[in-house]
């Protein structure tokens, strides 16, 4: 089984380089667009996902639904999908939480996979409630389709830390070097095979 994870499409945020998080918010037009392009990119190498699962938030969700409408496929929204919670960070720039939360941010960079944000979540919390949701879909989907498994392939839209986080995971890639080796642009892709999860 193919899991394709891409990240939602472009927000006014993302253009700002402000932290998103938990908060919700929308695709601007350029995101529209880059959902519209992920679509004619799939159909393009003639890939047929069975099914489109995406993050509850909007922006997620939003681009989901674009890629859903031009593939004629379904559209599921799952939990477990949705971006890492920064709490008190969110709305910042990286360059503003250093300023304004010097210790926090230290204590954090150094130890990012189990340290929280304040208010927030750690990498190890995100990965707590994504790796059981991944887990029991793969089995759902495994047993929808049985034998045809193999060429079976899903869309997961998500976000840029829960896309590095589990790469970090399956590849033993210490927490601290995720952006270097695995930061994704908006609609950039990464496939997985599903047995990866379940081992």
């Amino acid at each position: 089984m193919n899991l394709l994870f891409t990240r939602h499409g472009e927000t006014d945020w993302n253009v700002q380089k402000r932290i998103q998080g938990s908060t919700d918010t929308d695709l601007n037009e350029n995101g529209r667009m880059q959902a519209v392009r992920l679509a004619r990119q799939l159909e393009t190498n003639r890939i047929r996902p069975e099914r489109i699962f995406t993050s509850p938030l909007k922006r997620a969700c939003q681009t989901a639904r674009i890629i859903s409408e031009k593939l004629n496929t379904e559209c599921i929204v799952r939990d477990g999908l949705e971006e890492i919670n920064f709490g008190l960070w969110e709305g910042l720039t990286w360059t503003q939480v250093e300023e304004q939360y010097p210790e926090e941010f230290t204590a954090w960079y150094e130890n990012r996979r189990y340290q929280k944000t304040p208010m927030g979540e750690s990498y190890q919390d995100l990965l707590d409630r994504l790796l059981p949701s991944l887990r029991s879909l793969v089995e759902e989907e495994a047993e929808a389709v049985g034998s045809g498994s193999s060429s079976h392939s899903i869309v997961l839209v998500t976000h840029s830390a829960v896309i590095m986080s589990l790469m970090a995971y399956l590849n033993n890639t210490p927490f601290n070097q995720m952006v270097s080796h695995y930061k994704l642009n908006n609609t950039g892709i990464v496939q997985i095979k599903g047995e990866r999860l379940l081992t």
